[in-house]
């Protein structure tokens, strides 16, 4: 299918939402003394304007419709586009993917790469990273050329599997790339809840119904497997897999369940959750996107979700192909 037109998901800088959308007093006083740290994220927004012209400056050159929209001004899903172009990180991939269908799809811009000079030599002042963009096919520098593989059809998109949630029967309708967060509302609260997985196909299960006390239950894709679950312990999964996996954070253990607090789904089956708390969320994708969930509530989590396609870079797929 030729692609003729296009939505082009802009990043808003962390600078720009700390003065321009908070209004944070404390920035707005570290930006009156000058403090480095300042200086680190006004270089950061110009590093991403720049990237943002530039790539526009290639765009205006294309055989190409397209318009641009910032992130965080998305409110209906994308239609009528044939490809989804997103210049910042792997969060602005994310969120467009909330609001994008199987039909179109997303090339991801990674606008200000992580520099590891720059974090070395800042190790003892403050945190210089800036985006990973571990899902994001180009850079500044490779954006024409990528590009023009995606225009001409040379470079194919990859089908992402993404996570189902359903909260007392009703389909949530962000379907999360990444993963999904269950916790208390209060980060030092206890989390209470009781899960099985059971086959599609049957209410049969050798899977015993566990009841958990931990800070939440965190599920993830095979696309999520390498952020806040491989940092939690978990494995990393070959990217286009399609099962699920599924960790108890910091479990009190009480009872024989050591060997079920962490594990997979599989693409025939579903975890099924019942709530333990008089208060909670479920966060998808990270903390931009939440459900509240209640005592007793049920929760269905699978992979059923329709499957988004990505433009990735080719070092996402070694390891389906080693």
């Amino acid at each position: 299918m030729a692609i003729r037109r296009a939505l082009v998901l802009l990043k808003r800088s962390a600078l720009d939402v700390y003065t321009n959308v908070y209004r944070d007093p404390q920035i707005m006083s570290l930006i009156q003394t000058s403090h480095q740290v300042i200086g680190n994220l006004a270089n950061r927004h110009n590093t991403h304007i720049e990237t943002v012209k530039f790539c526009e400056d290639v765009l205006r050159r294309k055989p190409l419709e397209w318009k641009t929209v910032v992130g965080d001004e998305l409110e209906a899903p994308i239609s009528d586009v044939d490809l989804v172009i997103t210049i910042g990180g792997d969060g602005t991939l994310l969120r467009a993917s909330h609001y994008v269908d199987s039909s179109a799809p997303i090339f991801g811009v990674n606008s200000d790469p992580t520099r590891i000079t720059e974090i070395k030599e800042n190790l003892e002042s403050f945190d210089a990273s800036r985006s990973t963009g571990y899902m994001c096919a180009a850079t500044a520098e490779s954006f024409e050329q990528v590009l023009d593989e995606i225009l001409e059809g040379r470079r194919k998109p990859v089908q992402l599997s993404r996570l189902s949630t359903c909260i007392d029967g009703v389909h949530s309708h962000a379907h999360a790339l990444n993963d999904v967060l269950l916790a208390h509302s209060c980060p030092a609260a206890v989390t209470h809840c009781s899960f099985r997985i059971i086959r599609e196909d049957s209410y049969d299960s050798d899977f015993p119904l566990v009841h958990s006390r931990s800070s939440g239950l965190r599920v993830c894709t095979a696309a999520g497997s390498t952020a806040a679950m491989r940092s939690a312990g978990g494995c990393p999964m070959p990217i286009l897999s399609r099962d699920l996996q599924y960790m108890v954070r910091e479990p009190i253990l009480l009872h024989d369940h050591s060997k079920v607090m962490h594990g997979w789904i599989r693409t025939n089956e579903v975890m099924h959750i019942v709530w333990g708390c008089t208060e909670g969320f479920i966060y998808i994708d990270g903390s931009h996107v939440y459900l509240p969930l209640k005592y007793g509530c049920t929760v269905q989590i699978s992979s059923k979700s329709p499957p988004l396609q990505v433009y990735l870079h080719s070092s996402c797929l070694q390891h389906d192909t080693d």
